[in-house]
């Protein structure tokens, strides 16, 4: 099967509408990951409809496609952008949908006039530990909180 190309792109705050698929997109990304952590992921369980109320998630869809294809959860800090949660449906994975995610957050933090992107991953998603890093992303260190083990990166952004 040829891969399916999503060249037109639009990324955007969600809105209480797009309650339903966030919820949605983010369960089928990482309902992968359940069984390597012995749980559902914290994306699994966060409060999308207080984090959309708030203006921290967006959503990135084509304008030819229903439904969506990636979604990101933002939150600034006095010195940097947590990207918090990440997710590209599975259909759309392995086409450029994540590095498009993580180039729009750093357009935001930079429209924000923060330095730096934060991020955390699950130790147990080695993908993730070499995902990043091929992105400019550096691991700071290491820890667990409400027992993920979490693997923690920044991005000095120019």
């Amino acid at each position: 099967m040829a891969h399916e190309s999503f060249t037109t792109t639009t990324t955007v705050a969600a809105t209480p509408a797009d309650l339903a698929a966030v919820r949605r997109l983010v369960a089928e990304a990482y309902t992968v990951y359940v069984p390597r952590i012995g749980r559902e992921p914290a994306p699994m369980t966060a409060d999308y409809a207080a984090l959309i109320d708030r203006g921290r998630v967006w959503v990135t869809r084509t304008a030819d496609r229903e439904g969506l294809l990636g979604v990101l959860v933002l939150i600034p800090f006095a010195d940097h952008l947590l990207l918090d949660t990440v997710a590209v449906a599975p259909l759309a994975q392995g086409r450029g949908i994540g590095a498009a995610l993580l180039a729009f957050a750093e357009a935001h933090a930079r429209s924000l006039g923060l330095p730096e992107i934060r991020l955390y991953t699950n130790a147990a998603m080695h993908e993730n530990l070499a995902y990043y890093p091929r992105r400019g992303y550096t691991q700071t260190h290491r820890g667990t909180v409400d027992g993920f083990h979490r693997v923690y990166f920044a991005k000095r952004l120019p």
